[in-house]
């Protein structure tokens, strides 16, 4: 093991990120390689951290003055052993190919979990949409689409949203493929309900996020009413997951963007969420502005000196890191642990430090890593792929019915892998050992390809 971490770190010294995401998944399956050896007769791991394909290209566009801007943009197509490449594309300034193949890396084993028949990818851009209007986004997105049409399809590669990708960029970039291709199909996920997508799409990662939670707490008889919930982060995943906590009795009290974050401690209820929703999806506002509506919370900005995010050094029984990667270090952890923290499930890929999740591990907290728990997203995003083929739509009811027993099934795969192999309770072993064995099982089946 010790060997194909050093060779992937020579290769590509500078991929921290894709390092950290290699190191962890590899350390968790030893008890599967020492049972199997004919994976390192077969170079397993060398295949499996080496992306299949990996495309970079320019994206020239306008802006409103007519002044010419240069991106670059991406797709890591990981892995296609179960089926065509899934993942989102993001848009951000931190966007580089490390993160990237971090994201398509931990998305092959999130999609094997799901059960759907779908590989794992990434793509994306270090365009920052924040700030530019919608015919500047327009222009950005069906320039990008004029080169990644070419090397996806609803049965090769289909991307779906992710940071700095909603509605508005996917309708753009469908729109572009839709004329170049000359063709109307289901080559994009996270579709307008009008023409192609799914109900329960916006809301999959944090309703999944929370399901996957419950069904933790229900392994200690317990479950979220009346727990004290922290939640970073604003978009999507933060939002929906509150919404999905409140329907199940908790409380949340704290929501963040990348200026700082907000607590409130009376909690945030359906009409406080409302106001976040219409804020973020529709005025493109800062979360500072919730305590301008609600001046019982308070706002706290971002102080990089200090060393951790104060966010999670308030009392509470559950944390949803929803906002990015490794936004929780060793000394969030240990704050959360502090102030009584019981249960920890990521909602962004990757947001816990290696540091942080072994403090997680040694305290035996319920801590369910991204690739689990925040699995919704891409399972309903199958889903939609699924309506698509059969050109109709499932009402909301059982898209949600789907999603609640795909998140139940995810737990169960993980909880039933730790236990076979001896490490009972530790999700993120369970969730890498069972991602894993089905990836593999299936690249076998098809050779040295």
């Amino acid at each position: 093991m010790s060997d194909i971490l050093k060779k992937i770190n020579q290769k590509d010294p500078e991929q921290k990120e894709f390092h950290q995401a290699v190191k962890e998944v590899v350390e968790t399956i030893k008890p599967v390689l020492d049972r199997n050896p004919e994976y390192g007769q077969d170079r397993i791991l060398e295949r499996i951290t080496e992306p299949e394909r990996t495309i970079i290209f320019r994206v020239p566009w306008v802006d409103d003055a007519g002044q010419v801007h240069v991106n670059r943009g991406f797709r890591v197509e990981m892995n296609s052993a179960l089926g065509p490449y899934k993942g989102g594309l993001r848009f951000h300034p931190s966007v580089n190919l490390s993160i990237l193949k971090f994201l398509g890396f931990e998305q092959v084993f999130k999609n094997a979990l799901t059960t759907l028949p779908i590989g794992g990818g990434k793509g994306g851009s270090d365009f920052d949409p924040k700030g530019k209007s919608d015919n500047e986004v327009m222009r950005f997105c069906q320039s990008f689409m004029s080169e990644l049409y070419r090397h996806i399809g609803p049965n090769t590669d289909i991307p779906a949203g992710d940071i700095g990708v909603g509605a508005r960029e996917i309708g753009y970039m469908f729109g572009m493929y839709k004329k170049l291709s000359n063709e109307f199909t289901g080559v994009l996920t996270g579709k307008g309900l009008n023409w192609g997508g799914s109900l329960i799409r916006p809301e999959a990662t944090g309703y999944g996020c929370v399901y996957f939670a419950s069904e933790m707490l229900a392994t200690q008889n317990d479950s979220l009413e009346g727990k004290t919930c922290l939640v970073s982060g604003s978009g999507n995943v933060a939002q929906y997951s509150i919404e999905k906590i409140l329907h199940l009795g908790g409380k949340a009290v704290t929501l963040s963007d990348s200026s700082g974050y907000i607590y409130d401690e009376a909690g945030i209820d359906a009409d406080k969420l409302a106001f976040v929703m219409d804020l973020k999806n529709f005025k493109r506002g800062r979360i500072k502005e919730y305590t301008e509506k609600y001046p019982e919370a308070v706002y706290t900005a971002v102080d990089e000196s200090l060393g951790y995010n104060p966010l999670w050094n308030h009392r509470a029984d559950c944390a949803f890191p929803s906002a990015t990667q490794n936004e929780i270090n060793e000394k969030d952890a240990a704050n959360l642990i502090e102030n009584g923290v019981k249960l920890v499930a990521e909602g962004a890929n990757m947001p816990s430090t290696a540091e942080a999740v072994d403090l997680f591990i040694d305290h035996k907290l319920l801590f369910a890593p991204g690739k689990a728990s925040n699995a919704g997203g891409v399972a309903v995003s199958g889903l939609e792929m699924s309506q698509n083929s059969m050109r109709l739509n499932w009402p909301s009811e059982e898209v949600d019915s789907r999603l609640k027993g795909i998140m139940k099934s995810i737990h169960k795969s993980c909880v039933d892998a730790s236990d076979k192999y001896g490490i009972p309770g530790n999700y993120v072993a369970g969730a890498n050992i069972a991602g894993f064995v089905k990836v593999v099982s299936a690249m076998q089946d098809q050779g040295i390809v």
